[in-house]
């Protein structure tokens, strides 16, 4: 048996599929993975994302901390802003990547990956000796996203206060939520950060607002067509955010900011990366897999990173990390099968254009 969230009860009652998931017993559907991704780019649903890492960062050095840790420019947020970002090791590897959220000076809110719990805890309390800082991990808190061209809405006539104009990247604190813009979907949509004790009772009155719930695999299937990398199968400590479609993650700026990989980022730069993570789709029928090898003029190139059919577009997608210059056709091989594909340019599917705010992130 798992870790549970505070919502377990509610997807046992609506029949959920459970899987195990980075150690939590998590809903993979409610019955039809597709209808859930395409509910999700139509109208909106609900996933539960408990399980997912809270951590407080409070004190007189939390912002110079976190720009030391973190190789996007924290320093530049203001109250009320997130930034998405990776934590790299010496060698410039993913630790993990994460979204951070300016509470108000000298407190911020990172969010990890449920999977990285324990080593990106431990890196943190690591660096965290050298800075006048706290670390409280936030375990009786709950979060849910409510994702989808409708969700805007459907979100703003549950609540008291002011969501309808908030933009990618943005949060509102009211009383116990934390109401920020972001999301894994590509759609746009809400992360809500809520009590857990308040968590049952909100979960019920999205559903009675017309969100359905969402498992784990459609929100699979969406984060792949938006060209949102998934930690340890698109990135992880051997791979820097160069090589991983994340250079804009990386702030060189300012010069005299050192953060942790810095120096081992600037190398990689310096002499070329060599290789990238790219988007593939399938010219035939078939599903791409995580770790079919790629092929060019008969030579093996890499290897796909995730792969899944696309629900939205009908047909297989994944990503790959390749050499760069290679020719737009390549092959995968298929249980021993050549099969055609094509390198193009992320993301496969943009947000549904509902409204100007429809671009959220990871």
């Amino acid at each position: 048996m798992g870790k549970k969230t505070s919502l377990y009860a509610c997807h046992t009652k609506a029949n959920a599929k459970i899987v195990d998931f980075a150690g939590w017993d998590m809903p993979l559907n409610y019955g039809s993975q597709v209808e859930e991704h395409h509910l999700v780019r139509n109208d909106a649903g609900v996933f539960d994302v408990s399980h997912m890492t809270i951590v407080d960062i409070k004190g007189i050095e939390a912002t110079n901390f976190l720009s030391y840790m973190f190789a996007n420019n924290v320093a530049k947020l203001i109250p009320g802003k997130a930034l998405y970002t990776c934590m790299l090791n010496e060698a410039g590897g993913v630790i993990d990547d994460l979204i951070v959220y300016k509470v108000e000076d000298n407190f911020y809110r990172t969010i990890v990956n449920s999977g990285t719990r324990d080593k990106d805890i431990a890196w943190f309390k690591k660096h965290a000796e050298n800075f006048e800082v706290s670390l409280d991990e936030r375990t009786k808190l709950a979060m849910l996203a409510i994702q989808g061209p409708n969700a805007r809405q459907k979100l703003a006539s549950l609540i008291d206060f002011k969501i309808l104009d908030l933009k990618p990247f943005n949060f509102i604190i009211h009383d116990e939520f934390l109401v920020a813009c972001t999301g894994y979907t590509g759609e746009d949509g809400f992360e809500v950060i809520v009590p857990q004790d308040l968590a049952e009772g909100f979960w019920q009155r999205l559903l009675e607002a017309g969100i359905k719930p969402c498992g784990l695999g459609a929100r699979d299937t969406l984060r792949l067509e938006a060209g949102f990398n998934l930690y340890g199968s698109d990135m992880d400590e051997n791979v820097t955010p160069l090589e991983s479609n994340l250079s804009w993650t990386v702030s060189f700026k300012p010069e005299d900011r050192d953060f942790i990989g810095r120096k081992a980022l600037e190398t990689q730069k310096a002499a070329g990366v060599e290789k990238n993570l790219v988007g593939l789709s399938l010219e035939g029928k078939g599903v791409l897999r995580n770790h079919q090898k790629v092929y060019s003029n008969g030579i093996e190139q890499g290897e796909i990173t995730s792969g899944s059919f696309s629900p939205t577009l009908g047909k297989g997608i994944a990503f790959a990390r390749l050499p760069k210059g290679l020719p737009e056709k390549c092959e995968v091989d298929i249980r021993g099968s050549k099969v055609p594909v094509k390198i193009i340019s992320l993301p496969f599917v943009k947000a549904t254009k509902k409204n100007e705010n429809s671009k959220t992130t990871v």
